[in-house]
C-alpha cells in the first residue's frame, strides 16, 4: 500500500566485489525510483556499425554517432531515449542517480543523465571506458532538461555507478565538473548525494580551480569533492537519501563475504529502509541485478523485473547471445504524435503500459484487495523466480551447459511464464 509521502526519492545503486561476494564475481544492482504513473520498459538493442557523419537523436539533443555501438539491454522510462540502468555485451553495467549540487542545474535541454547511461553502454567495452565516454560527452554537451514526463520541469545532475567483471567506478558530477573513485574490492552504494570525499582517482582538470574560485575550498590541505560541491542546505529529497544511503551501506556490511544475486534482490526489496519505494508520488518502477563472473568463460547474467515494486515482482534472467528472441511483452507502444517529442513538450498524456505491466498491475490490485489470493499469487511468483535463479546458478557453477538457442529464448520464456499466472 502506497504511503502519503510524495517527495521524489530517486534511486539506490549497489555493487559488490570479492571478497564481499560469495563467488568470484562482481554483482551490480539498482532500483529505479520514478514518478508513480511512469512505465519502465526493457529494451534490447543489437550491436551496429555506423557511417562517418551519422547523428543520433537522444532524448532532447542530437549528437555525433560512434563508428560502432555495442549490443545493450536497457531498463528505461518508456518516454525517453536513454536508460535508468542497463548492461552491454562486454559485461559492463551502468546506473545513475539524481543529485543537486552547488552548481546550478541547466534549464536548457542537453543530455540527460539517463542518455549518458545508454551512451556509456553503447560505446564503452569496460567500466573505465564507459566512464570516459560519460565525462567526454558531459564536458562537450553538458547535462540538462526535464527528467519527468510532466509540464513542470524536474531537473538534476547525476552520479553514476559503473561495473564490469574486474572493477567498479563511482562517478559524481556537478554541472560539467566531475570526480571519480575506483573500487577494486569490497562493496559500495550510491543514493542521491555526493559521496566521493578525498578518495578521488580521476577528476575534471579544472575541478579544484572551480571550487577555489567559488570560495568552496580554501586551496590548502586535502580536497574533498563532496564537501566542496554539496549544497550547504540540502533539499528534502537529498536529506531523505542520507538514511537510505546509510541503510544500504549497513546491509552491504551485514552480508559482506556472502553476497549473491539473491542478496541484492532482497536489498532492493527492503521497504523498511526506504530502498524499495512505494509512496503516493514515487515508487520503484523497475529493478535490475547483474552477476559478472571474473571467469570470462562464464556468461554475465542480468535480471530485470520490467514491473514496479520488486517486493511483488519477478526478477527474470537475460543473457547476451546471438539470435535473441524479441520480447514485445515488455516493450511500450509508440505514438505518432508523442507528447514527449513535440514542442512544447508534455502537454498531453498517453498510455505507455506494455502488456506485462498491465497484467502485473491487475495482480497488484488483487494482492491488495484479496489478501489470501494475493498471498498465493505472490508465493507462485517467488517460486517462479527461485526456479530461474537455480537454473542460472547451475550455469554459473558450470554444472549445466545450455544450448545457445535456450539462452536466446530465456528472457522471453520467463516473461511468458510470469504472464500466464496473471491470466
Amino acid at each position: 500500500m502506497a504511503g502519503c509521502d510524495s517527495t521524489p526519492s530517486s534511486c539506490d545503486c549497489f555493487v559488490a566485489l570479492p571478497p564481499h561476494t560469495a563467488a568470484p564475481a562482481v554483482i551490480f544492482g539498482k532500483n529505479a525510483d520514478r514518478p508513480r504513473s511512469e512505465v519502465q520498459e526493457v529494451l534490447y538493442v543489437p550491436a551496429a556499425t555506423h557511417q562517418p557523419g551519422d547523428k543520433i537523436r537522444c532524448t532532447y539533443l542530437e549528437i555525433e554517432q560512434a563508428e560502432r555501438t555495442h549490443a545493450v539491454v536497457l531498463s528505461r522510462p518508456a518516454w525517453l531515449w536513454g536508460a535508468e540502468m542497463g548492461a552491454n555485451e562486454h559485461g559492463v553495467c551502468v546506473g545513475n542517480e539524481g543529485v543537486w549540487t552547488r552548481e546550478p542545474v541547466g534549464q536548457d535541454e542537453a543530455l540527460l543523465g539517463m542518455d549518458l547511461v545508454r551512451l556509456a553502454l553503447e560505446r564503452g567495452s569496460s567500466a573505465r571506458e564507459a566512464l570516459e565516454v560519460i565525462t567526454a560527452l558531459l564536458e562537450r554537451y553538458g547535462q540538462g532538461g526535464s527528467c519527468k514526463e510532466e509540464p513542470v520541469p524536474f531537473i538534476y545532475h547525476n552520479t553514476f555507478l559503473l561495473a564490469d567483471r574486474t572493477e567498479a567506478w563511482v562517478l559524481e558530477t556537478a554541472g560539467r565538473y566531475w570526480a571519480a573513485q575506483q573500487i577494486r574490492e569490497g562493496s559500495r552504494n550510491i543514493s542521491n548525494q555526493l559521496s566521493i570525499g578525498k578518495e578521488i582517482t580521476a577528476e575534471h582538470p579544472g575541478l579544484r580551480q572551480r571550487a577555489h574560485s567559488q570560495g568552496w575550498w580554501s586551496g590548502d590541505g586535502e580536497f574533498s569533492f563532496a564537501q566542496a560541491f554539496s549544497l550547504t542546505q540540502q533539499p528534502p529529497r537529498m536529506e531523505a537519501a542520507k538514511a537510505r544511503y546509510s541503510a544500504g551501506r549497513e546491509l552491504l556490511q551485514q552480508h559482506a563475504g556472502h553476497i549473491t544475486a539473491e542478496t541484492f534482490m532482497a536489498i532492493l526489496r527492503d521497504k523498511a529502509s526506504g530502498i524499495c519505494v512505494d509512496t503516493e508520488g514515487f515508487r520503484t518502477a523497475g529493478s535490475m541485478v547483474s552477476v559478472l563472473p571474473r571467469d570470462p568463460a562464464l556468461p554475465c547474467i542480468h535480471f530485470f523485473t520490467a514491473t514496479p515494486d520488486p517486493s511483488r515482482s519477478v526478477f527474470k534472467p537475460f543473457v547476451f547471445v546471438a539470435g535473441l528472441k524479441p520480447v514485445p511483452q515488455v516493450r511500450s507502444p509508440t505514438f505518432r504524435n508523442d507528447p514527449a517529442k513535440q514542442i512544447p513538450r508534455f502537454q498531453s498524456t498517453v498510455d505507455r503500459r506494455h502488456e506485462l505491466y498491465r497484467r502485473h498491475q491487475a495482480a497488484l490490485e488483487l494482492m491488495e484487495s484479496d489478501q489470501e489470493q494475493g498471498q498465493k499469487l505472490l508465493q507462485t511468483l517467488q517460486d517462479l523466480e527461485k526456479q530461474g535463479l537455480e537454473g542460472m546458478n547451475a550455469l554459473l557453477e558450470g554444472t549445466v551447459v545450455p544450448c545457445p538457442e535456450e539462452l536466446a529464448d530465456l528472457f522471453f520464456n520467463c516473461v511468458e511464464a510470469e504472464m500466464k499466472f496473471y491470466m
